[in-house]
């Protein structure tokens, strides 16, 4: 009985180390894709705030200040994907909402 026992609890110990192998190989995957793809396509922030803005507050508005906004986010975007590509070994949630550019487009970028 002991050694049955024993028997179980090492398949238990060992299948739920694989189960978080393979959820931290996703989580590090996942987060180094996106962090690629911010840090390269992160001047897509400029065109979205430019429109974001000037949908909300007028197209003069958007021209002026929301090119500001987007620049500013297009910087924050890249460096936030520069800083999630490297450290992509520690498996974290999206410093970004969104995680890409293009999900809800519509919505303005929050750190």
């Amino acid at each position: 009985m002991v050694k049955l026992s024993l028997i179980f609890s090492i398949c238990f110990l060992l299948s739920s180390q694989a189960v978080a192998a393979e959820s931290y190989f996703d989580n590090s995957s996942e987060k180094f894709a996106i962090g690629i793809t911010n840090a390269t396509a992160g001047w897509v922030e400029l065109p979205k705030n430019v429109i974001i803005t000037g949908q909300k507050e007028g197209p003069i508005y958007g021209a002026s200040i929301g090119v500001a906004i987007g620049i500013m986010h297009t910087v924050g975007r890249s460096l936030v994907g520069v800083l999630d590509a490297a450290t992509f070994f520690i498996p974290t949630k999206p410093s970004i909402n969104p995680p890409f550019m293009w999900q809800d487009f519509s919505r303005e970028t929050s750190y």
